[in-house]
């Protein structure tokens, strides 16, 4: 069976504007840690807009937020409000911020507990970000566990670094790429990329953030949101879930379903598949106080989750 997963870097347009959502509120929640935001960012061409609900004791120069992730030759629009009351009054109360389905995985591939192909896919993007810190992709297609096809394009990058560096990383990772197929900068080499080059938009790269494209996701993003709104809370605690079935079990996969209605406290749906076998999900507090106490989820860590997926980088949710 082929498989293909893809992955894009912190320079990358979309992944700038889930950085600075998620840097706006770690701002907010280091001064208050009960900062409600639903903040989303779009940029391009030198303009960056920030619009959305904030509802915060805490002061945050969105400008100055802005600046520091993408630098200072560019225009800033800021449309920020308080949350709508009638949402507020559900959560008030302990209620999820909204309804939903949330998706959990785990699976015993590789050491990050992710799909295998989506796991080379991020580390082949870390190795060359490491060298070159702009915008990029990377792709990784396996028939099984053989790698017959590799895509990377990298900005001011020149395609014989790219190709002696992917051969660099695969000896690193202990990967035979001797009959892999491997397109280097396809299009050519390119100068102009992120904001310069394309437009971004938060929450427009769902299947990086997720866990590649062979596994399902929930329907929301996470980038920009607190933790009351449990498209994010919830994804991240059905991970949680999914990690300890799998090792309590000894599994080779899990997946983990959570649903929720906006204001109601409990989950409407809690199920583990594991190896095929449906069962429900018991001995969590799955209300969003209880996510949130249990993974830490009020203090300022999300910048660095818009940076390289929100699983398998050993964050609480992951262990």
């Amino acid at each position: 069976m082929l498989r293909t997963a893809e992955f894009v870097s912190p320079g990358h347009p979309d992944k700038l504007c889930d950085r600075i959502a998620d840097s706006i509120l770690d701002v907010c929640l280091s001064q208050d840690e009960n900062t409600r935001a639903a903040i989303e960012v779009m940029g391009g061409h030198k303009l960056i807009s920030v619009t959305g609900e904030i509802t915060t004791e805490a002061f945050v120069n969105v400008q100055e937020t802005v600046r520091k992730i993408v630098g200072e030759n560019c225009g800033v629009q800021v449309n920020i409000v308080r949350q709508s009351p009638e949402i507020a009054g559900g959560v008030d109360t302990g209620g999820a911020g909204d309804q939903g389905i949330m998706i959990g995985y785990a699976c015993n591939e590789n050491a990050e507990l992710i799909p295998q192909e989506a796991y080379l896919a991020r580390s082949l993007n870390r190795y060359l970000y490491k060298k070159h810190p702009f915008d990029g992709k990377t792709q990784v297609t396996l028939r099984d566990s053989e790698v017959v096809a590799l895509v990377a394009s990298f900005q001011l990058t020149k395609t014989s670094e790219l190709q002696a560096e992917i051969k660099a990383w695969a000896q690193e990772m202990n990967l035979d790429i001797s009959k892999t197929k491997i397109h280097v900068n396809p299009a050519g080499e390119w100068d102009c990329g992120g904001f310069d080059a394309d437009t971004g938009v938060t929450g427009r790269k769902l299947a990086v953030d997720n866990y590649g494209p062979r596994i399902p996701i929930g329907g929301g993003a996470f980038s920009g949101k607190d933790s009351t709104k449990v498209d994010r809370s919830g994804a991240y605690m059905a991970r949680r879930i999914a990690v300890d079935y799998l090792k309590k079990y000894g599994a080779n996969e899990v997946f983990v379903e959570l649903a929720y209605a906006i204001g109601v406290a409990e989950p409407v749906q809690a199920t583990a598949i594991v190896d095929g076998k449906e069962m429900e999900v018991e001995g969590y507090d799955l209300t969003p106080r209880g996510i949130i106490n249990l993974l830490g989820l009020k203090k300022p860590i999300f910048g660095v989750t818009a940076e390289w997926g929100h699983f398998g980088n050993g964050y609480n949710w992951d262990k």
